[in-house]
């Protein structure tokens, strides 16, 4: 039995052996193909950090610019050279990650340069902005080049990503493979892949974590630009309406010296002529002429002078009040435009400031009435009601299409404004061929804030 016992001994211990043998080689190799497996997952998932670090700097540069262009303000610029710096290291990095010729390869090379050119027309457009080359950069602005140029972007580099979850894959599934052979006895095999897979939840859960901070400072700079172009609006209808209330106090200065100092001097050359004719009239009828001419001169200089003066600052309004005043405006610009006028004008409880808007209102209606519209007949309309008055200029001309205005066309936007500054509404209704019709509706007393 011993004589049997040990050759069977010795071929169990031989198969044990073998087994140990089978084991470790098992072991080794899973543990190699393990170890093998888990730096491709790394690496890609480097590969795909660095990838999407690039296209976030490629955003942020793009974010920076486009603060600079709408803003001027040159703190957009540090974010936008800090991002720039950033996207060269890391290209720069992700070389040697792809230095063996491929498809990764030709890919890499094609978004290294469509990032080149995306960086090349963001300086582009930077530094016309610094130049002050105004329709240059705006022109490069409102291309298609950049969204050109970041959709070729995006997809070069979700090539590459998608490149890198493959690869990923991959090693994952030769991680499962090693696993099932190794899983009866080797627990590192085990525990690695663990470990595998656990640092790449931490890593997803970082990526994660990172883009929703990522999200927020986009946010709170939305949220900044937003607030600045409230405040600077703002700040430019303040200085708007302060402007043209110096303007229209200049305006009747201006009125005032006109009618004290040129018309009293046109007064008294007036009588002096009428002195000097009385006297010579009777020995020279040359002089007489002459005389005679000069005073048609200064009647002319005097009229000249008093509708200078109704331009500068009607005194109707002043003297006759609202009503006395629209009548006499509608009344010289038929005779002088030929164009029949109609007017329903109720009488009102406006403070000066809030006549002169609708005199304006009316006088600048009826200079691109007589200017633009083409038109037969006009109708204008006040009207008092409790809280407010409504004012109604209205033309039968060959109307425009209000959608069409061009930024230019400071008219329109001058009575708006005026309007507005007045606590108003200004609605502006027209159709080609249809007419015109501009109406405006002003509070008799601003509502408190």
């Amino acid at each position: 039995m011993r004589s049997f016992s040990l050759p069977k001994m010795a071929i169990s211990l031989m198969l044990a052996l073998l087994a140990a043998v089978i084991l470790i080689g098992i072991n080794e190799t899973g543990f190699v193909q393990s170890s093998e497996a888990l730096d491709d997952i790394a690496q890609a998932s480097r590969t795909r950090a660095t990838l999407n670090r690039v296209l976030q700097h490629v955003l942020d540069a793009e974010t920076g610019q486009r603060g600079y262009l709408l803003t001027g303000d040159p703190r957009y610029l540090e974010p936008y050279e800090s991002a720039v710096a950033a996207i060269g290291t890391q290209l720069d990095a992700m070389r040697a990650t792809y230095a063996a010729p491929g498809d990764d390869f030709a890919t890499f090379g094609q978004l290294s340069r469509n990032v080149q050119q995306k960086l090349a027309e963001m300086d582009l457009s930077v530094r016309m902005r610094k130049q002050g080359n105004e329709d240059a950069w705006k022109f490069v602005l409102l291309t298609d080049v950049g969204k050109q140029h970041m959709d070729a972007i995006r997809t070069e580099a979700t090539k590459l990503i998608d490149s890198s979850t493959r690869r990923m894959e991959v090693a994952q599934s030769q991680v499962r493979k090693t696993l099932m052979l190794s899983r009866l006895g080797i627990a590192a095999v085990t525990l690695a892949g663990l470990l595998a897979f656990y640092l790449y939840l931490r890593q997803t859960t970082a990526l994660k974590a990172a883009g929703e901070r990522q999200q927020e400072i986009l946010q709170q700079e939305r949220d900044l630009l937003e607030r600045q172009v409230r405040e600077r609006t703002a700040t430019l209808a303040e200085l708007a309406t302060h402007l043209q209330n110096v303007r229209e106090e200049e305006r009747g200065h201006l009125a005032r010296e006109l009618h004290d100092e040129l018309g009293a001097l046109l007064t008294a050359a007036k009588l002096d002529v009428a002195r000097l004719k009385s006297r010579l009239n009777q020995q020279s009828p040359e002089v007489g002429q002459r005389l005679q001419h000069l005073t048609e001169s200064l009647n002319s200089g005097i009229a000249l002078k008093r509708r200078i003066i109704e331009d500068l600052r009607p005194s109707s309004l002043s003297n006759l009040g609202l009503t006395a005043s629209l009548e006499i405006l509608a009344r010289e610009f038929s005779e002088r435009s030929g164009i029949e006028i109609t007017s329903g004008l109720e009488p009102v409880e406006l403070d000066e400031a809030k006549q002169l808007t609708v005199y304006r209102l009316v006088q600048e209606s009826l200079t691109n009435v007589g200017k633009y519209a083409d038109a037969k007949q006009v109708e204008i309309s006040v009207r008092n009601y409790g809280n407010h008055v409504e004012v109604d200029i209205r033309d039968d001309g060959k109307g425009f299409d209000t959608q069409g205005i061009r930024s230019s066309t400071h008219g329109l936007a001058g009575m708006k404004h005026r309007v507005e500054a007045a606590g108003g509404r200004l609605t502006v209704t027209s159709e080609a061929g249809k007419g015109t019709r501009i109406s405006a509706v002003l509070p008799k007393s601003l509502q408190p804030a």
